[in-house]
């Protein structure tokens, strides 16, 4: 297993060996020795597994979850092909406001750890493509907040060429900024309080 920390405090990047044959390919995309050497001995406490299969040109958040009580996420593609997007929306964080853009797909099978506290989304590439998650804590609607994917203080790498289709949710989020003068974004101490919950 290849790890890579990202630009995200906290935020780590897993690329498992693929064993291919005349078969197919098997691959363990996620493997606890190396999650929990990667960040610090946390575990991954899996309270809900859940997918989503899209169109190319979707684009699904950016979401996150309000903390408390938040919601780590383990993310990778059986299918197809996706620009991950990770932006850092924790205040008082060391890297508020950087992001990530890493493409999954399901040659490398290239998975993110996403801790509490930042915003997630993605940008399908190929139709019918998978996305795959772990998530530390059940999906619940009334903690669940999104920001704009375009908004342009942000400048995420949403690729040229591709006709955006987003839901209702997404197309009307707040930016960024707004959601800081609101008040409604995670605290990065609290969020770091609740992620060391997750240690043995």
């Amino acid at each position: 297993m290849r790890v890579r920390e990202l630009a995200i405090e906290g935020a780590v990047e897993f690329t498992p060996e693929v064993f291919p044959d005349e078969r197919g390919m098997f691959t363990s995309p996620y493997q606890a020795p190396a999650f929990e050497a990667a960040v610090g001995g946390l575990l991954f406490p899996v309270a809900q597994t859940s997918h989503s299969r899209s169109r190319r040109g979707v684009i699904r958040g950016l979401h996150y979850t309000l903390a408390p009580p938040g919601n780590a996420k383990y993310v990778y593609c059986p299918r197809g092909r996706a620009l991950d997007l990770i932006v850092d929306i924790r205040t008082g964080s060391p890297t508020f406001g950087a992001w990530e853009a890493v493409e999954l797909d399901e040659e490398t099978c290239r998975s993110l750890y996403l801790p509490i506290g930042v915003a997630h989304g993605f940008v399908i590439l190929e139709e019918d493509t998978i996305i795959s998650y772990l998530l530390s804590a059940f999906y619940d609607p009334a903690v669940e907040r999104a920001l704009s994917p375009l908004d342009p203080a942000l400048g995420l790498p949403i690729p040229d060429g591709l006709d955006p289709i987003l839901s209702e949710r997404d197309r009307i989020a707040p930016t960024l900024a707004e959601a800081l003068t609101a008040r409604v974004l995670p605290d990065y101490e609290t969020c770091r309080r609740l992620a060391a919950g997750h240690r043995a």
